[in-house]
């Protein structure tokens, strides 16, 4: 991996399990890239998401944001179109925009729909699933509140879903950033992925949290401490 990844391992002790005030502290130390690291955090849940009510799905806004600015698409017709752009959206359209996502164009992080475009926009959603842009209700990106979904998206919303093994992987912001702003991210999702816990999930819940920045080593956390912010 290099030398700046070995010399980063270094600095975390292996087989120890670090509170998450520790690992946030860690995870800026352990960040070597010439660009602002992402630092996010992985959870292995122990739910099986084959069995629907086993999936753990949702978003939420992280308090001190993402550190990077998304760029919004919003589906919407009439009054609405004002609305998106008057929240901030970055385009705002209908059919026009469907024509030029079969072309190929992609230059949005977040796709927003009002529930009346959700016919056209379903002509593109072999596009846009596998990228995880597929405006969905239980996200709240298909919604007649265009202009709360454009101010989340912008102020750091993010989505988590489990993947095929059980695991959420979520970035909570840059290695820029505070200790004590990590840390009140790292604790809104951990807390927010506690209360959503499925009725289906049997035994531990959270198995396993790992920290890490980009291209950086795994810190992992102490289960016991997941939503502590001590």
């Amino acid at each position: 991996m290099g030398k700046k990844y070995d010399d980063a391992l270094k600095l975390i002790e292996a087989d120890k399990f670090y509170s998450p005030k520790e690992a946030v502290a860690l995870v800026k130390k352990t960040a070597s890239t010439k660009f602002d690291s992402t630092v996010e955090v992985a959870f292995r849940l122990g739910v099986n998401p084959k069995y629907p009510d086993q999936q753990v799905r949702g978003a939420l806004v992280l308090p001190n944001g993402t550190g990077k600015s998304k760029t919004v698409l919003v589906f919407a017709k009439g009054p609405k179109i004002a609305e998106a752009e008057a929240a901030g959206a970055d385009f705002v359209g209908g059919e026009e925009f469907v024509n030029k996502i079969k072309e190929g164009w992609m230059d949005f992080d977040v796709c927003i729909a009002t529930p009346d475009m959700m016919g056209l926009v379903g002509r593109i959603g072999k596009i846009l699933g596998p990228r995880g842009l597929m405006p969905n209700p239980k996200v709240g990106t298909v919604t007649m509140d265009v202009a709360r979904a454009v101010k989340e998206s912008k102020a750091g919303k993010i989505q988590y879903r489990t993947d095929k093994a059980g695991n959420v992987q979520c970035p909570i912001g840059k290695a820029s950033f505070t200790d004590e702003a990590l840390l009140e991210n790292y604790i809104t999702l951990a807390d927010t992925l506690v209360k959503v816990k499925p009725s289906g999930a049997k035994g531990q819940y959270i198995k396993s949290v790992t920290m890490s920045a980009t291209m950086g080593p795994g810190i992992s956390i102490d289960v016991l401490k997941a939503n502590s912010n001590k």
